[in-house]
């Protein structure tokens, strides 16, 4: 389906989303929308997002912003304004979805909170991102991603066991986040469909990264374990690590049965190893990390990573070398799979942006421009949804609550 107007494709053409929400998880949660073709309304502070800050700046450009703003329409309004706040709340009226990451109270105290504007837009999703959810006795903080990993158990889990935990350098809680969040809204739209009313989808960073500890919550209570960190490893299994080549690259093999184990050994020319006792299964193999590690290192070490790439994909073993973003510029398979998109922008001429995940075979999405810049659309927006003439625009930007 295609949008006449923006030119908008997706299967979420025809559905409009406000966003009200700031910096990684938010913004990311609306940009999934807009990918796939809804119509997203970002709602701006006088100062803008704070993600406008964030990563590096070409030409006092965010080149964060242009991928996490892109496809999306950009309008400034204080809401520290009587004025400002009815507005939003207007614009809500026709909205299918609201996306906001305040903490929780805040939109309450606006005035926009879920039962003010549901009793004019019965149908509307509210999605809800913060650190701790909307309620409980953590509700009230303050949470980014790095901090609800902490206090989810991810991050005693990440790094080396001899260091001290390790940040991940990527939003990957906030990232997370944004994907369960999406998909609940998909799951009231679903419900929507069927009672014709909307709810409010409540997704907590702090759930989201404690979703991945799934394989280790039903270990503690029955066998009291406490997970350590592992470091590139995979706990008792072997060999699944990192292993340094020759031309100081590392590539990652990951044997993790006992077939690709065999097809490993034979690989190295060490067949015997598949048919030794102390290594043909996962689990003796699982009881010898350290030395399984050594003799897969003491090959690696022997070959260029290219090399080692070459044969582990002949042999049928899974393998990859660690990229850095300068390789994954030179890899074919990112540029097949449209996942280095070259976009036109109003002032860098061209930007490379991120790929839309996922592909949909029958009504893909795409993106059609870069985030716009603060205000670019405010004008727009109020004249064409609201029904504001130019005088009524230029009457609030002079009392400076739209910019």
């Amino acid at each position: 389906m295609t949008d006449a107007k923006t030119g908008a494709t997706g299967p979420l053409t025809g559905y409009r989303v406000l966003e009200l929400s700031s910096t990684i998880a938010g913004p990311v949660c609306a940009r999934l929308f807009a990918d796939f073709g809804a119509e997203v309304i970002k709602i701006e502070p006088p100062e803008g997002d704070p993600a406008r800050n964030m990563g590096l700046q070409d030409e006092g450009e965010s080149l964060y912003c242009a991928s996490m703003l892109r496809n999306k329409s950009t309008v400034c309004i204080d809401l520290k304004t009587e004025k400002g706040r009815a507005l939003v709340h207007e614009l809500a009226q026709s909205a299918d979805f609201l996306i906001e990451n305040f903490r929780p109270g805040t939109l309450e105290r606006l005035g926009l909170g879920y039962d003010e504007l549901s009793r004019d837009n019965p149908g509307l999703i509210m999605v809800r991102i913060s650190g701790y959810g909307q309620d409980g006795p953590y509700s009230h903080l303050p949470g980014y991603g790095a901090i609800c990993e902490a206090i989810a158990g991810v991050r005693h889990l990440t790094g080396d066991p001899d260091r001290p935990p390790a940040r991940v350098a990527l939003a990957v809680t906030d990232y997370l986040t944004a994907v369960y969040a999406a998909f609940g809204a998909m799951l009231a739209l679903e419900q929507r469909h069927r009672s014709g009313k909307g709810q409010v989808v409540d997704a907590a960073l702090y759930e989201a990264a404690f979703s991945m500890m799934e394989s280790y919550v039903p270990s503690f209570p029955r066998l009291g374990v406490i997970p350590k960190r592992q470091g590139p490893r995979l706990m008792n299994t072997a060999p699944n690590s990192l292993y340094p080549a020759r031309d100081d690259n590392y590539v990652l093999i990951a044997a993790n049965n006992d077939a690709i184990f065999g097809r490993l050994a034979a690989a190295m020319d060490h067949p015997e190893w598949a048919a030794d006792t102390r290594y043909a299964t996962q689990i003796e193999r699982g009881k010898r990390v350290d030395e399984v590690d050594a003799m897969v290192e003491a090959w690696t070490m022997q070959h260029p990573a290219a090399d080692i790439v070459a044969k582990m994909h002949a042999a049928g073993v899974p393998v990859a070398k660690v990229y850095t973003i300068a390789d994954v510029f030179a890899d074919p398979h990112f540029a097949a799979r449209d996942m280095l998109v070259k976009v036109a922008h109003p002032r860098l001429g061209e930007v490379v942006l991120p790929g839309v995940v996922p592909k949909l075979s029958a009504s893909p999405g795409g993106i059609r421009e870069p985030g716009h810049l603060l205000g670019a659309d405010t004008d727009q927006v109020l004249a064409t949804k609201l029904g504001m003439s130019e005088e009524e625009i230029a009457s609030l930007r002079a009392a400076q609550i739209i910019r």
